[in-house]
Parts: structure tokens; C-alpha cells; sequence
């Protein structure tokens, strides 16, 4: 029988991904007696805290990124990356005196390079170990890997939430480019949802049902133009805004249902519900909309290269419709995603400790 840890859950605050795809794990580690603490901030933090109340959270804010409401975000990301840096030793320090104050004897952290610690198991999850750049600034690609590659092998772990077989990779070139870390260790795909819960209800039928998610002010630009299209088709959707640190409302336009924000067991509710998701390329929502085998148009974030290398990744294998946010036309996805297929893939879930 596996000794009872004290863990602490830090996922980045770049958007709500990282958080959901933390939501499985925190219920597997419940489950095995654990006592868990979450600490994180902003949208993260706030998500994470209305799923799991009854867990103890510490605010812990990391380095926050805005993005450009023009396509490219090169400059922002070149300049942010010292930053980065800069911030990353700082939360190392931080946490050693977290550990000490809260008795923590194990990390995981996602995405946020500076929580490691010598003298505890700590874990690093990400999809990304190949950092994607602008086409601007490519060449500088290879030294990322290294800069990223330094910070991963100061953890005792590197949790790839994807398929280690590359042909069954829903990250490609992301996790399976480059030769991997020496502390690699694959979980399976992550998800919130699952495919077992097939709820239907009248109550929440719809026709679209559009999930955004991601950094300011792209998400409100994305609102703005799928409503814009929404009022002009005879289609019921359903917009779920992911605003969870609003009060939570939810207002009728037309055929449009507008809801702030909901947590998982409603959300898997209103997709299991629906002919068809939009939502950004992430991965995570790539992971959830897998899961539970669902059509969606997928709308890459313009300029973050990242969600850029998904959607066209992801389209070609014909697992989903990708759209360009200056070129969306729902009817059209609509139609094109019945030729769309996602393979039957596990969700097993394994952790190394």
C-alpha cells in the first residue's frame, strides 16, 4: 500500500488547458489517499478551485502573457522569453518555501519551469518539449529545445500526456521530433471527460456548442466574430464564454445561448449534446474532444504558433476541421466534418511515483 503524500498541483496560468488537463490527475491521486494542494492564479486558479472546494489553495501567480490583437505575436514572445527565465528562478525559490511551510513532499508542476527541488519528487507535465517559434524567428527553435531541455531535466520526471507510439501522437513533432529527455514518461492522453458518461438530455441539445478558452484579447475577438455568424444561420448553439472568475450568468440571444462558464460534468453534458464543437486548437481541448470522440472545427489562437502546428496537424490526419480566425464559416465546417474520423485511442492514465 502505497504511504499517503502530500502533493502540491501548480499548473500555469496561460489560459485554462493547463488546469483542465490537471483535473484527471488530481481525482486519480484523491483516490489513492493523497492529500492534495493547488496553487496557481488567475483563471487557473479559479477554475481548479470551484472544481475541488474542499482542497486547500495557495495563490502562487507566475509570469502572465497577453497577446497582440494583430496576427503576429512574435515580438511578444521574444520579448517575454527573459522574462520567463527571470520569473522561473523566482518561483523555484518560492516553492522551497512553500515546501517548508506546508509540508509538501511532492510537485507537479505544468508548464512552470521553476518548480523543481532537489531535496522532493517533482514532476514537469507538458506536450510541448519542441517549442514552436514564429517563422520569424524559427532559427532560434533548436536553443529552445535546449533552454526547455535544461529546466526539464532538473525534475526527477517529464509527464507527456501523449501517445509514445509517434503514429498514434496527437502532439506530432511537439513531443516526437526531437530525442527525448532522459526522465520522459508517458501518462496516455489526458482528459476530464469520459467516454463511459453518454448523458443525453433535451434540456441541453444544441446544434454548435462553442467552448472558448485562452489569452486576452484574442479569446473576446473569437467571441465577437462567431457571433457575428451565429445571428445570421437558422442553428440553436450554445456559447460557453470560459470566464470562470465572472459571476456566473447565462443570457438568451435569439437562437444563441450565452453561459460564462461551467465546470466539467455540465460541460460534458453540453458536448455530448451537440452536432458540433468549435473551440481553440490547445491541447488539451484536443485531448477532451478525443476522449469522448466529438467533430469540432478547431480555430488556432493567430500568431501562437503552437495551436498554428496543431490545427494543420490535426486537419491533414483528418481527425478535425481547421479553420483561421479571419476565415471562419461555420455552415461549411459543419458540412465538412461528417468526412472527419478521430481514432479510438485509451485514456489509461499512469503516473511514475
Amino acid at each position: 500500500m502505497k504511504t499517503a503524500k502530500r502533493i502540491l498541483i501548480c499548473p500555469l496560468n496561460w489560459g485554462l488547458g493547463h488546469a483542465t488537463r490537471c483535473i484527471p490527475i488530481i481525482h486519480k491521486l484523491q483516490q489513492e489517499g493523497n492529500i492534495l494542494l493547488i496553487a496557481s492564479s488567475g483563471c487557473a486558479g479559479e477554475l481548479l478551485q470551484q472544481e475541488f472546494p474542499t482542497l486547500e489553495y495557495i495563490h502562487f501567480p507566475g509570469f502572465s502573457i497577453t497577446y497582440s490583437k494583430h496576427h503576429s505575436q512574435t515580438l511578444r514572445i521574444v520579448l517575454s522569453f527573459p522574462k520567463i527565465i527571470y520569473y522561473s528562478f523566482k518561483e523555484h525559490f518560492v516553492l522551497k518555501k512553500l515546501i517548508k511551510i506546508h509540508d509538501i513532499n511532492c510537485v507537479i508542476s505544468d508548464n512552470r519551469f521553476g518548480l523543481w527541488n532537489k531535496d522532493i519528487t517533482t514532476a514537469y507535465i507538458t506536450h510541448q518539449l519542441n517549442i514552436k517559434l514564429p517563422k520569424h524567428v524559427k532559427i532560434f527553435e533548436k536553443l529552445t529545445w535546449y533552454i526547455h531541455r535544461y529546466f526539464i531535466e532538473k525534475y526527477n520526471y517529464c509527464i507527456i500526456p501523449d501517445n509514445q507510439q509517434s503514429t498514434l501522437s496527437l502532439a506530432g513533432d511537439l513531443v516526437h521530433q526531437r530525442k527525448l529527455p532522459k526522465n520522459a514518461f508517458f501518462c496516455s492522453p489526458l482528459s476530464r471527460f469520459s467516454k463511459s458518461i453518454q448523458n443525453t438530455s433535451t434540456k441541453f441539445q444544441s446544434n454548435i456548442l462553442i467552448i472558448l478558452s485562452g489569452i486576452e484579447p484574442q479569446r473576446s475577438i473569437l467571441e465577437k466574430l462567431l457571433l457575428q455568424q451565429l445571428t445570421k444561420i437558422n442553428q440553436k448553439a450554445i456559447l460557453i464564454q470560459g470566464l470562470p472568475n465572472e459571476t456566473k450568468y447565462k443570457k438568451n440571444i435569439g437562437n444563441i445561448t450565452i453561459i460564462s462558464f461551467v465546470l466539467h460534468q455540465e460541460l460534458q453534458e453540453l458536448i455530448n449534446n451537440t452536432d458540433l464543437v468549435i473551440c481553440r486548437s490547445g491541447y488539451s481541448s484536443i485531448m477532451d474532444l478525443v476522449a469522448i470522440n466529438k467533430q469540432a472545427i478547431i480555430i488556432p489562437t493567430p500568431g501562437q504558433p503552437e495551436q498554428e502546428y496543431l490545427a494543420k496537424y490535426l486537419h491533414e490526419k483528418k481527425f478535425f476541421i481547421a479553420q483561421q480566425q479571419d476565415n471562419i464559416d461555420i455552415l461549411k465546417g459543419m458540412e465538412e466534418s461528417k468526412s472527419t474520423k478521430i481514432p479510438d485511442m485509451k485514456f489509461y492514465l499512469q503516473l511514475p511515483f
